[in-house]
This record gives C-alpha cells, structure tokens and sequence, in this order.
C-alpha cells in the first residue's frame, strides 16, 4: 500500500495522467458540442480511429506531420458530415447510424491498412511522424508543476485552450447560444428563424473535428503508429464523460481527468501482483461508478425540485 501511495505522489504518475486525458478530453468535448443541440454522436469512438488511421498514413506519405493532423480532422468532420446526413436529412436512427459508424470504422480501418500497406492490424511498414512536445517557458523550470505541466504533446495544450473556447462559445457566442437553442427546444428556435438543421449540423461537424484531434493524438502523440481498436472504447468512455460532465466544459475536464486517472492507474498496476482481468477494468469501472453517482445526484435534484414545487 505505501509503495502505492507512492506511485501516485510521483510526479511523472500525474504527467501521465495529464497525457492519458488528452485523447478522452477531446472525445468528451465533442460529445458536450452534439448533446448541446440535441444530437448523441455515438459514432465518436469510429470516428476516433479513423482519424487516427488517416493521420498515420497522410503523415508518412506526406512526410508532413501536419498534412497528417489536417487529414485526421477532415476525416472527423467527413464521417460526421455522413451521421448528419443520414441521421437528419434521410430521418435515419441518429443512435444506430453512429453504431454503424464505429463497426464500419473498425472493420474497414484494418482493411484500408491491409490494402495500402499489407500490414495486418498495426502500421508497422509505415514511417509516420509524431507530434512536438512543447516545453512551457518558465514553468519548466519550476519544481515539481514544470514535470507535471510542461513537456507535453502539442496536442495537450491544444485541448486545454478548447475548454476556453468551449466556453466562450457557449455564453458569448451568437453560434453557441443557437446550438443551446436548438438542443432545449427545435420547435421554439424553428419559430424564430433558426435553421435547426444546419446548426445541428454544423454541431455535429465541430464534434468531429474534437474527435479527429482525439484519434490524431494516438497515432501521432500517445504513440507513433496505428493499430487496430486502438481507441480501446474512449469514445464510449467519452459519452459517459459527458454525462457526468453535464455539458460543461469544465465539466467535461473534470470528468475527462477522471478517467485518465484510471487509465493512468490501471497501467502502473501492472507493476503490483494484480490480476490483469482487474487491472483493465479500472477505467470501466469508474465508468459505472460515475453514472451511478451521477444518477444519485440527478435523482435528488429531481426530488428538491418536486419537493420546492409542492411547497409553492
């Protein structure tokens, strides 16, 4: 137990943590985006890895790490284009064409990179480039907070500057108070002039572009190649986020540390004589122990708000 405690009061345990957010952070902010007006994009976690897949084999044909992260963005907000398309121009099944989505992502990623490469499951033949890390001026060379803060894949920084974005646009962007418009109440935005459509759209593009970053940060940041399911269900883990972060994006990285805490852990465990089973099932299990609190408090708000009706 002491060695634990230990484990968790190191630095670089923290600087891991940090590191295993990223990807979640994004797939969580692009959840908040599509809840905000109305749509669940379950299609995150293929989106995730499609993007991944795509930076992996733009930036090693290319030989530009940032023609491999622009690829990576436009197959996000390409694959969201298609869920959007299907979902609300043709009235199919939101859920199940973002379903679609991720069985067509994880079967049809292995075959492109069969197809264009001949490796099977993992871009062993493909010289792909990795992201720079960014060492912060100053705060790198204060104790302790500059080996935790600084040092970090550029996409780290990137996402912390989309929480401030995030919230900028929701409370005082013109777009952000549209999309929470059109999540509250379709009909009653319709009845204004809004174009419910593209602003759900429009939604559902931007949490695309949150997913490609997310699947560009595996293959190009938290390691420097593409292997099948490398996603490992953080897009599904994202959506659980987002519930608990009650789409907020402060919320949403506060829940997103959450669970890069548990991932973080469940891989230092390794280290302690733990069954293995258990170990890949921390961050899952935080993820049911985070609903069901979430559900806790949901559910004594409701009661407060029946009880303070009553009462009035």
């Amino acid at each position: 137990m002491e060695s634990l405690f230990e484990m968790i009061l190191n630095d670089a345990f923290w600087f891991a943590v940090i590191r295993a957010t990223t990807p979640i952070l994004f797939a969580t902010l692009g959840a908040v985006v599509a809840s905000r007006a109305g749509a669940i994009n379950i299609g995150i976690e293929g989106t995730m890895l499609t993007a991944a897949l795509m930076g992996v084999i733009f930036s090693a044909y290319s030989q530009s790490v940032w023609i491999g992260l622009m690829a990576a963005v436009i197959a996000g907000i390409i694959l969201s284009i298609v869920l959007a398309y299907f979902a609300f121009k043709l009235k199919s099944n939101l859920i199940v064409t973002g379903i679609a989505i991720n069985i067509f992502s994880a079967g049809g990623t292995v075959f492109l990179l069969s197809s264009l490469t001949g490796d099977k499951g993992t871009s062993t033949s493909l010289n792909s480039l990795v992201l720079p890390n960014i060492h912060i001026p100053i705060i790198e060379d204060m104790p302790v907070v500059g080996s935790i803060l600084s040092g970090h894949n550029i996409l780290t920084y990137v996402g912390l500057v989309s929480i401030i974005f995030m919230y900028i646009l929701f409370n005082h962007m013109s777009l952000g108070l549209r999309i929470k418009a059109v999540g509250e109440s379709p009909e009653a935005a319709e009845s204004v002039g809004i174009d419910v459509f593209k602003i759900k759209f429009i939604s559902l593009c931007m949490s695309g572009v949150f997913a490609g970053l997310g699947g560009a940060f595996l293959s190009m940041g938290y390691v420097s190649w593409f292997s099948a399911g490398m996603t490992a269900g953080r897009g599904y883990i994202a959506l659980a986020a987002r519930a608990i972060a009650g789409n907020t994006s402060i919320g949403a990285l506060l829940a997103s540390l959450l669970f890069g805490f548990a991932d973080t852990l469940s891989n230092y465990l390794q280290a302690f004589k733990i069954p293995v089973e258990f170990i890949h099932m921390t961050p899952y299990i935080m993820t049911i122990v985070g609903f069901i609190v979430i559900s806790i408090v949901n559910s004594k708000k409701e009661i407060n708000r029946k009880k303070k009706m009553m009462n009035e």
